[in-house]
């Protein structure tokens, strides 16, 4: 049956031209600092956002993806209108928070690219999305080449990402100077956006050079510029850019005072900021915009995208002003005003930029009385290490590359692309053809050149104490810039390391535990420094967890298994191995042998060392090892096993058996990276967990009858039997719920059990199972939709699961599924769409809360 193009509410349409025009933009900066392991490149357990793995996981759940599918509901709150938010705002993703959601959140990452294309056929060919400087430095207190860096970076991953060079440029925290708008004029960007403060005189654009010379320049003291037009700020050589300042007031009630409360008191309030046209002046389009953090709309503020979705809806209904970005508005009218900026000024300091230079009283406001007399000395340790580092890389370069800094700024398309552009490349910036050892120096000397990029992200200054999560992890890509130097370098770099921590003793930290950043480097960097024998440890001890294929991926490593041997004996298993490491990164590559000894629980230990499988001795030696440890396991001489382990890997090549040899370097599932040693203490728990479990559940079925007896009489059970019924039926829940195929029939009756008997049910993680189970089971409808031949019966069974859950005595969350739901709805091709089928997904879309009958599509008509 053919969809219904009937309206359910008047569609938005041009309002009726007023004098003057008026327009709305709502600009969003949505912006995480870099979190990855600098020698990982993956994002590690956070345990403070828990429940979230890390900070950018809770992020996206809260704040980015729901943006891309923002729901607006009726009085009975149920879902009339799914909006992406992202295709009717202004918006900047940070490039390094865009390359962590196109690898770990696909979906909102296609929601965000989506909504620039469609804000582009909104908007006259104008899209909403602008590029940000790479990553997030205050660009005034960056070199010259670094801050070109960011820019050109920038730019790179735009295009990359959105198929189009950008229009304008979000700089970190707005901040700005004149040197810096002027790079980014020479780059191409034709607007930024600047906070009103920043703003320093303006003046109608002079017509000629004698009106220039008789114009005065009009003072905009206390944040006074009129911002509802667009100002050109004339640069060097001819230069120039457009400038947008936003309105402060607006923005920062959407941020610190409640604005988001109300959606439709938000849009008023977009409304009300109008100015009435001065007399005697000609009308000119006013634009009304604000900027804020992006993270405001979901994270900082609950549902605050929702209000953002209202109050954009509530506009084009009422017509009350006529959405836009700042591309479509600056290509309709452009300046008609200059005005030049104070320079060395952002929108997050009242000081200008001295909040990530000195302690200059700027800070997050949740520790009062402490200070932050450590960001001096954190900023100059990290110059001096650029500085230390700019003419040894010049230095060790010049046979490598034709120049390093060109080559450094076109770094970024190996950054966005290893396996398909590092070649090319090289092939555009090598001095001659590298053989391999030179192509790994050069590969680290990028490497050393982009951390040191990232050190100076711009957070590691923005909040309150020198060993907080984000300084820890500036000063992290420090120790990798110094680990770098010191391989690259040599002697020349050999007294870095130690000439940095000094200055960062002077970083005075607020917990006296702590002392200074050269004890938060010791504490929280120095252990995170890894080669690739750890890379290899860490494969081995996990090999006694988890099946690894021949060929796999390790972070970002690549690991070829060339042998794995398991032998048991009660509960002691050893692993035995050899294994090539290979750096995606740097191409760097080490062979390496392994023994891993597990003992039951945590008692494990394992040696690793450098293996050259083309040496035939080592190669005899290592199997006649393997040999005999098997023999001994046979056996059950433990003892043995261990002797033979210290005998092999002593002095670290297993070329010696002497005695007087130092012993090798031992591991243990501490040496585990963090994100695989939960999941092994989870594996070693769960067994346990296992074993308590059904020493519960055998209690209570012993021992129901009883409990309903007493439940009959009002008698309480006895805690003992109470928690035995309390685990039994949360854990049989928890199995129902997850079970395929999906038993409705048990689960309600486990859900009436646990209400006759009183049982208190673990709603977070019963919601959560729930919640995850509802997704899985649109997943395998979105597979049948796509005509996948073993997902027959999917809609079917998602129409169960959803009406069994509905009965549930806690919240479900179907937002996942919901999301699916609609883009299933929205697909062009609806060969599988028959009369049954299309009543069954009315049926399913309802027990998940939409409104279906009202449900619109963001041009207004019915979906459905």
């Amino acid at each position: 049956m053919a969809k219904s193009k009937q309206a359910v509410r008047p569609a938005a349409s041009s309002p009726t031209p007023a004098t003057p025009e008026r327009y709305v933009c709502i600009h969003g900066h949505f912006y995480q600092p870099p979190r990855e392991n600098p020698w990982l490149e993956t994002v590690e357990l956070q345990e403070s956002a828990a429940p979230y793995h890390d900070w950018n996981d809770r992020i996206t759940a809260e704040c980015y993806a729901p943006n891309g599918a923002s729901r607006i509901t009726d009085r009975e709150n149920k879902i009339i209108r799914i909006m992406n938010n992202y295709s009717r705002m202004s918006f900047n993703f940070g490039p390094t928070l865009l390359s962590w959601l196109a690898d770990n959140a696909p979906r909102a990452y296609r929601m965000i690219l989506d909504a620039d294309h469609a804000s582009a056929e909104r908007h006259s060919g104008h899209g909403s999305a602008i590029a940000q400087v790479y990553n997030h430095i205050i660009m005034p207190l960056a070199s010259r080449r670094d801050a070109l860096t960011q820019i050109r970076w920038g730019i790179a991953d735009f295009e990359h990402r959105f198929g189009r060079r950008p229009e304008g440029m979000w700089l970190a925290e707005t901040a700005a100077a004149r040197w810096v708008l002027d790079l980014m004029a020479q780059e191409g960007i034709k607007f930024t956006i600047l906070a009103p403060s920043q703003c320093a005189h303006v003046r109608p654009l002079p017509t000629s050079a004698e009106v220039e010379a008789a114009a005065k320049w009009i003072e905009t003291p206390d944040a006074s510029v009129d911002t509802t037009r667009p100002y050109l700020v004339q640069l060097d050589e001819g230069r120039s850019i457009a400038v947008f300042f936003y309105n402060g007031p607006a923005s920062r009630a959407i941020a610190f005072e409640g604005l988001l409360n109300s959606g439709e008191n938000f849009a008023r309030r977009l409304v009300d900021a109008f100015p009435a046209a001065p007399e005697g002046e000609p009308a000119a389009a006013q634009l009304s915009h604000v900027a804020t953090d992006g993270e405001s709309y979901g994270h900082h503020h609950k549902h605050g995208e929702m209000a953002l979705s209202y109050a954009m809806y509530w506009l084009e209904q009422n017509q009350q002003a006529r959405l836009t970005n700042y591309g479509e508005f600056l290509a309709k009218f452009p300046p008609q005003w200059e005005a030049e900026i104070v320079n060395d000024t952002s929108w997050s300091c009242a000081h200008g930029v001295e909040r990530w230079r000195s302690d200059c009283g700027c800070n997050s406001g949740g520790h009062p009385g402490w200070n932050q007399q450590w960001r001096a000395p954190l900023r100059q340790a990290l110059d001096m290490l650029r500085d230390a580092t700019a003419p040894l890389s010049e230095e060790l370069a010049k046979p490598l590359f034709k120049d390093l800094w060109v080559a450094r700024d076109a770094y970024i398309s190996v950054i966005l692309n290893r396996a398909g552009n590092t070649d090319a490349f090289f092939a555009a910036h090598q001095a001659h053809p590298l053989s391999p050892a030179e192509r790994i120096m050069a590969l680290e000397l990028m490497e050393l050149q982009r951390h040191t990029q990232l050190m100076y992200t711009s957070c590691g200054w923005f909040f309150d104490e020198v060993s907080g999560i984000e300084t820890v992890q500036v000063i992290a890509y420090a120790g990798r810039v110094l680990q770098l130097a010191q391989k690259l370098f040599g002697a020349p770099a050999a007294d870095l390391e130690d000439k940095f921590l000094a200055i960062l003793a002077n970083a005075p930290s607020n917990i006296a535990e702590i002392g200074s950043g050269a004890e938060v480097y010791r504490r929280f960097v120095t252990g995170m420094k890894i080669g690739l024998e750890q890379v290899g440890a860490h494969y081995a001890i996990s090999s006694i967890f988890r099946p690894y294929p021949e060929d796999g991926e390790l972070f970002c490593y690549n690991v070829h298994r060339a042998s794995h041997e398991v032998y048991n004996s009660g509960r002691g298993r050893i692993a035995l191995g050899s294994a090539r490491i290979h750096s995606r990164i740097t191409e760097e590559t080490e062979e390496i042998c392994y023994s891993v000894l597990h003992l039951g629980d945590q008692n494990l230990s394992a040696a690793v060392h450098r293996y050259d499988p083309t040496d035939a001795e080592q190669v005899k030696r290592f199997n006649t090892f393997s040999k005999d440890v098997g023999l001994a396991m046979r056996r059950a001489n433990l003892p043995e096993v261990i002797r033979l382990i210290d005998r092999n890997f002593r002095n670290g090549d297993a070329a010696h058996d002497a005695e007087s040899a130092p012993a090798p370097a031992g591991y243990s599932l501490l040496s585990l990276f963090a994100d695989e040693q939960r999941r092994i203490l989870e594996i070693i728990l769960n067994q346990t967990i296992h074993e308590m479990g059904d020493s519960l559940r055998k209690i209570y079925e012993d021992h129901a009858s009883l409990l309903d007896f007493l439940t009959d009489t009002g008698i309480s059970p006895p805690p003992a039997l109470e928690l035995a019924a309390n685990f039994a039926i949360n854990a049989a829940l928890r199995k129902a719920i997850e079970a395929d195929p999906f038993d409705s029939e048990y689960v309600v009756s486990l859900l009436q059990r646990a209400e006759t008997e009183r049982i208190t049910l673990d709603g977070q993680q019963l919601s959560y199972t729930s919640s995850q189970r509802m997704k899985r089971a649109m997943v395998r409808l979105e597979a049948a939709a796509a005509g996948d031949p073993s997902a027959t019966g999917a809609l079917q069974n998602a129409l169960t699961v959803a009406e069994t859950l509905r009965k549930a005595p806690f919240e479900v969350n179907l937002w996942g599924a919901q999301n699916i739901w609609n883009d299933l709805l929205r697909r062009s091709d609806k060969t599988y769409w028959t009369e049954e089928w299309r009543e069954d997904f009315r049926k399913l879309g309802e027990a998940m809360n939409i409104k279906v009958d009202q449900l619109v599509t963001e041009e207004g008509v019915s979906a459905f």
